[in-house]
């Protein structure tokens, strides 16, 4: 836990310094080291917090996890509400020509299609000159707003003596809670005594405890094919939020639909929005519904959604009803999937190291696999590559449950002596296994 809070501490940070310094970047080297540390950091941030929410709360895990990533499609449908008063409408750069560049700026908007972006040679954009721009503030109100989260994660740690340096008076934040008795067996009699419970705080596993090789010593090929099947079912559904929230606009501009430039800008919000809303209602509903039976609808969902886009595709109606649907669809499948899949797994935490990283690669390599096939291919690909992830996000899921059902169950001693069983209370109040 110690390991776990001070990345999340050296991470968060780091995003703030990271939002601070962009500004300042002039040289395009410089700005994409400092993007990659920004990646490192965010990844850190993603799979730890989707670790320790597993390893703490276990089989109540699926509504924390819920809860998680309603504020992650939060953060994504706030921040760009934050930048937008920023954004400049004309040139940046002022020069003796900037008024006509900035008469030409629509012209060039409704040219940046995917299939023709090349020929503007024509419009006279200033490069040079003094440049103009108030978008540093964005970035800077973010890096001010992201500043409390390193500060609560410091103040975590020093409640719970975790900081070397700040070992004195402190009393533990959470002394007698289920969190202290987690991860590992503790007897009721060496509960009863109050001196030894801060020492349980102590006997969290080590950060990297799942990668050791003695863990994958006599595993069965169904405990690998878990990992996988999972993996990829996550790597095609964020591919999918990827690719449709990065070139729906594209699509919806272009022939048949040709929508107007402002009416499909909202789009993309409309996904996310709904991808937010959607977690949100699947906080409660986690609570009563099981995370496989979840997935399962999602992916259905999904299915369904992008065969019906392909038959109205020409309708700019069910365009929206189809990517509101989308974003429903979509919400809750990487939390319901963590759950499901660390559920069968004992809640050891590696599951969720794996699917993270899965689902990371599908939204990075699936969205370079669809524009290159729009570019080539044109507008319809796009619904029908959607289409095709959706039946493989299908089928990764049938092969997850064909495995899951074949996965070796344990045995009630096994589990009752084991590490990762969810402690309990007895009737006085203590936690006991």
């Amino acid at each position: 836990l110690a390991q776990s809070l001070f990345a999340l501490f050296a991470s968060s940070l780091a995003i703030s310094l990271v939002f601070a310094i962009i500004p300042l970047c002039h040289n395009v080297v410089v700005l994409a080291v400092v993007m990659a540390v920004a990646g490192l950091a965010m990844g850190c941030i993603d799979t730890i917090s989707n670790m320790q929410l597993v390893k703490i709360y276990q089989k109540d895990s699926a509504i924390f996890l819920q809860a998680l990533h309603f504020f992650v499609g939060f953060g994504a449908l706030l921040s760009p509400l934050i930048a937008d008063p920023f954004l400049s409408d004309t040139n940046c750069i002022l020069s003796n020509s900037t008024a006509n560049a900035s008469s030409n700026l629509p012209h060039i908007r409704k040219s940046l299609v995917p299939h023709h972006p090349g020929n503007l040679s024509h419009y006279d954009l200033p490069m040079k000159g003094m440049v103009v721009t108030r978008v540093s503030y964005a970035f800077w109100i973010m890096a001010l707003i992201n500043l409390p989260v390193p500060i609560a994660v410091f103040f975590l740690l020093y409640k719970e003596r975790m900081v070397p340096c700040f070992n004195g008076s402190s009393h533990p934040l959470l002394s007698a809670d289920e969190l202290a008795m987690e991860t590992r067996p503790v007897d009721k009699d060496e509960l009863s005594t109050p001196g030894q419970r801060p020492q349980a705080a102590g006997g969290h596993d080590d950060l990297f405890n799942c990668c050791q090789s003695r863990n994958f010593r006599g595993a069965s090929y169904t405990y690998f094919a878990v990992h996988v099947t999972g993996a990829l079912v996550l790597f095609m559904t964020d591919g999918i939020v990827g690719e449709y929230s990065g070139f729906v606009y594209s699509y919806a501009v272009e022939e048949p639909l040709s929508v107007v430039h402002k009416v499909a800008g909202y789009l993309p919000s409309l996904f996310w929005g709904f991808i937010t809303l959607g977690r949100l209602i699947s906080i409660p509903v986690s609570y009563r519904m099981k995370p496989a039976t979840m997935v399962f609808i999602n992916v259905v969902g999904v299915l369904i959604t992008f065969l019906l886009l392909l038959i109205f595709s020409s309708s700019v109606v069910f365009l929206f009803v189809g990517t509101a649907s989308l974003g429903l669809f979509l919400s809750s499948t990487f939390p319901s999937m963590l759950a499901y899949t660390e559920d069968i797994l004992q809640y050891k935490g590696c599951a969720t190291t794996v699917l993270v990283t899965g689902a990371g690669i599908g939204e990075m390599v699936l969205q370079l696999l669809v524009g290159s096939i729009i570019h080539d291919r044109g507008s319809y690909s796009f619904l029908v590559c959607g289409m095709i992830f959706g039946c493989l996000a299908f089928t990764f899921y049938a092969f997850l449950v064909f495995f899951h059902r074949m996965y070796p169950k344990p045995s009630p001693e096994l589990d009752d002596a084991s590490p990762d069983k969810a402690a309990v209370t007895d009737d006085t109040g203590q936690y006991q296994r």
